[in-house]
């Protein structure tokens, strides 16, 4: 009798409110788009709507969605084999091969990878290597940085609001601040790591002063503390380099991918030297293990996703995209633009107003967002691929919205 209520209720609902019923909110107010096609810079609604795609799926998509590359790669993986073993135990050619591509471009004490699930997961595993290999516990991380939201990763996010509902959380964790000399006395002897992001993202784009860097750079080796670079926003030729630290002429003992990694697919990696790394294989033996991390249809996406980026040298025109926005975000009600490539924040007066731009940029068919830790700021991250005569078309767009009453 009640599966037969339940079932006969569920044939009553549309879509949207099975998704509100079933499926577990994040939020009282999500969007609630019912997306059924995604191609390039643009996504389409069940009603037919057009939306030209400005976030990339918070910094995910950055060869666009759907790259026929990526989409190829899948199909082909999932014919051979998808899940086999945990991770670690069989030799599976699509993690080989794109750990084997990421390696070839980085610098050469970055040549051991480690496949996750997730950017939250590879700050989970990259934590527990630094804890590890110095044999220390104290972890220190920045203010308005964002690395995820498992317990450990939570523990170092940088905003009291929105860890405080989850205490009591790990230990040993220091909050420094970003772009404060200052605040590196506070690493020492007794500090396992450093994690910092090379741009921090959700505190609405702030780019790090290339002295304060490469004194923070400095202080990690002094100490012996591991520097932890999360690059799970940016990488990816966003920042208008393959990756954001190379602008900056540093290099992290740790590096943190996620997002654009997959090319679409959930895939996140810590990425270290092989002799830190090896730390992880005894004492105890399995020292950070996951059953799905590395999942070969995931690796040949996000391998495919590298290459076509690298093949279509996407990164050689991001700088000049940048400053094509640069150009055209221009209203008096806009306070600030903060860029490092195609990740900007426009900044308004407040929440408020920015959330009447971006729910008139939405109607407009120009989807947008803001940032955790700057409420007042729109988040600009689209793909790679766009175009100029689509950034022109968004600001006017923007620019239109911000002028609504």
């Amino acid at each position: 009798m009640f599966s037969n209520f339940a079932k006969n209720s569920v044939e009553c609902m549309n879509n949207r409110q099975l998704f509100l019923q079933h499926v577990a909110q994040t939020s009282d107010a999500p969007l609630a788009l019912e997306i059924v096609k995604a191609e390039g810079m643009y996504m389409w609604d069940a009603a037919g709507k057009r939306y030209l795609d400005l976030i990339a799926g918070i910094s995910v998509c950055n060869v666009g969605h759907c790259h026929p590359a990526v989409v190829k790669a899948i199909q082909e993986q999932a014919q051979q084999y998808m899940h086999l073993l945990v991770y670690g135990e069989f030799v599976q050619s699509p993690q080989v091969a794109f750990a084997s591509l990421l390696t070839q471009h980085l610098p050469a004490q970055l040549n051991c990878v480690y496949f996750t699930n997730s950017g939250a997961e590879a700050v989970e595993g990259a934590m527990k290597l630094a804890k590890r290999y110095t044999g220390r516990t104290e972890i220190a991380a920045f203010n308005r940085s964002y690395h995820g939201s498992t317990q450990g990763a939570l523990s170092i996010l940088g905003d009291e609001y929105w860890r405080n509902a989850y205490r009591p959380l790990l230990p040993g964790i220091q909050h420094l601040e970003y772009n404060n000399f200052d605040s590196l006395a506070l690493i020492t002897e007794h500090t396992a790591a450093v994690i910092a992001e090379s741009v921090q993202a959700e505190g609405g784009v702030n780019v790090p002063q290339r002295k304060w860097i490469h004194a923070l750079r400095e202080r990690c080796t002094a100490t012996g503390a591991l520097l932890i670079l999360d690059e799970i926003q940016c990488g990816f030729g966003r920042n208008g380099t393959l990756w954001a630290f190379e602008q900056f002429g540093i290099e992290p003992d740790v590096l943190l991918l996620g997002k654009a990694l997959g090319g679409g697919m959930p895939l996140g990696a810590f990425i270290s030297s092989h002799d830190i790394m090896w730390t992880l294989t005894n004492n105890p033996v399995l020292g950070h293990i996951t059953t799905f991390g590395g999942h070969p249809v995931n690796c040949a996406a996000g391998r495919a996703g590298f290459q076509a980026l690298l093949d279509q040298d996407l990164v050689k025109d991001v700088k000049a995209k940048e400053q094509v926005f640069l150009q055209y975000l221009r209203h008096p009600a806009i306070k600030s633009v903060r860029s490092l490539g195609l990740m900007i924040a426009v900044e308004f007066e407040s929440f408020a107003v920015n959330k009447k731009v971006i729910d008139y940029c939405i109607e407009k068919g120009v989807l947008t967002d803001w940032f955790l830790f700057a409420a007042e700021c729109m988040r600009i991250a689209p793909p790679l691929i766009i175009t100029e005569e689509e950034i022109k078309w968004a600001c006017a767009v923007i620019c239109e919205a911000a002028g609504q009453p």
